[in-house]
């Protein structure tokens, strides 16, 4: 049996698949998310594609990396399931980072509006976990803007492959990208509020405002 719990894409995971298959192995996609924190504490979200009997053989050692645990259905699921992951957390840390540098050039403590969209609709698990970070402005990778670049670059293959627009994750791509022309590929992905802080000529980790 043959795991493959890296990010690519899915399309290129059934072609691994299909001549492992010719060679008697058996193949599951489990790309995993949850960061360095869920890594670390064996919490991570691990999405699976593969046939049931496979799954069940994998389950062992994914029970010991994860706590979410999902056999999304056929082999590539779980690499597609990946892939929206990504666009998801590419948006939403680009969105907090537009937000934050918004309201803290008009004024408003950052550390208090923080506290503020947790409590709320605007809460998410991507600014509980990367509020310090951006507080702190230390921006040391848990997940690296190049690499998720990388994903963002695998996602519009992918979607041109199955024919779907992706208009937003498009956009979020070439945000990353010219951070990347800036020399800020190595920050974590939380450092997109850098290219916002930049353009608003504000530092959301001083709370600078008007």
């Amino acid at each position: 049996l043959f795991i493959d719990m890296s990010t690519i894409n899915p399309i290129v995971s059934q072609k691994v698949a299909q001549e492992l298959s010719a060679a008697g192995v058996a193949m599951v996609d489990a790309p995993v998310s949850g960061g360095e924190k869920g890594a670390i504490d064996a919490t991570l979200s691990i999405m699976a594609g593969g046939e049931s009997e496979d799954f069940e053989r994998a389950l062992p050692i994914f029970n010991a990396l994860g706590k979410t645990i999902t056999h999304m259905g056929a082999l590539g699921s779980g690499g597609f399931t990946k892939l929206a992951n990504q666009i998801i957390v590419a948006i939403n840390l680009t969105a907090i980072g537009e937000a934050l540098v918004f309201g803290t050039k008009a004024g408003v403590d950052p550390q208090k509006m923080i506290r503020a969209l947790s409590g709320g609709l605007a809460g998410s698990k991507c600014l509980d976990q990367k509020s310090e970070k951006i507080l702190s402005g230390d921006f040391a990778p848990g997940f690296k803007i190049d690499l998720h670049s990388k994903d963002l670059n695998l996602i519009a293959d992918a979607a041109r492959s199955v024919g779907v627009p992706i208009p937003t994750a498009a956009f979020v791509e070439q945000l990353f990208a010219a951070l990347r022309v800036r020399g800020r590929g190595g920050l974590d992905h939380s450092g997109v509020i850098t290219l916002f802080e930049d353009l608003a000529g504000v530092q959301v980790r001083r709370g600078e405002g008007k």
